[in-house]
């Protein structure tokens, strides 16, 4: 992650303290990748061995979101931010906390993997559960992507790969209640599918979110609740 945007300080110290706490935060979004990744691996290979990594490795997640958040309390206390920088660091709070959110959507499906293997395979789903789980993954990728850049273009295409992620949701929950009614005695495994998918969407919506914390880091436009087409404009005003 470059700060480039962010340095030039008087003191040299408050310039390592950004970059240290950068340093947490690309770590913690590369091993967030890494259990969405092995959490939907675990569901289509009903890997329980997989499944149990992801579950313990959650704690990790929330270790690092803890040192996060103190390293920029200390920040804010020390340094007084203003500007760019206080919201930079503000940002790096936020997409923390989304970061560690995902961890637990991954903590979620790993579970769902482990039930699905003990009740035996879901008979419908996986094309579901692949499908949208490569799309929210790449989503999550070119989120962590344009912080890393403070790319607002980039930003602005997750964002609006989010509404396609939640009409495939609805397209998918749509067929698991048919699967459901024509086999009621699936209900129980295809819940587990429908939790999972749930799941799958939920990290799309955190993947948005990030993507609009890069856009108030950069432009110091608060677009959260803002429309797409709203937020576009915003982004090309800048």
């Amino acid at each position: 992650m470059s700060i480039d945007n962010f340095t030039g300080h008087i003191s040299q110290r408050f310039d390592d303290e950004l970059d240290a706490v950068k340093g947490r935060l690309t770590e913690m979004g590369g091993i967030v990748e890494q259990q969405v990744g092995d959490a939907i691996a675990a569901l289509l290979n009903a890997d329980v061995a997989l499944a149990e990594r992801v579950v313990k490795k959650d704690k990790s997640i929330n270790k690092l979101e803890v040192a996060i958040d103190e390293d920029c309390a200390l920040i804010l206390a020390r340094r007084q931010p203003a500007a760019r920088d206080l919201r930079f660091v503000l940002s790096i709070i936020k997409t923390t906390t989304d970061l560690e959110r995902i961890g637990d959507e991954a903590d979620k499906m790993a579970t769902q993997a482990i039930s699905l293997s003990e009740e035996g395979k879901a008979p419908h789903g996986y094309v579901e559960i692949r499908h949208i789980g490569q799309h929210v993954s790449r989503m999550l990728s070119e989120a962590l992507d344009c912080f890393v850049r403070q790319d607002v273009e980039l930003a602005l295409k997750v964002a609006q790969e989010d509404k396609a992620v939640d009409v495939e949701y609805g397209s998918a929950l749509r067929a698991m209640m048919t699967y459901m009614m024509e086999d009621p005695r699936s209900i129980t495994r295809v819940m587990s599918i429908m939790w999972s998918l749930r799941a799958l969407e939920r990290i799309g919506d955190h993947a948005r979110n990030i993507a609009e914390h890069v856009i108030y880091m950069v432009q110091g436009d608060d677009v959260r609740h803002l429309g797409l087409k709203k937020m576009a404009e915003k982004v090309k005003q800048r």
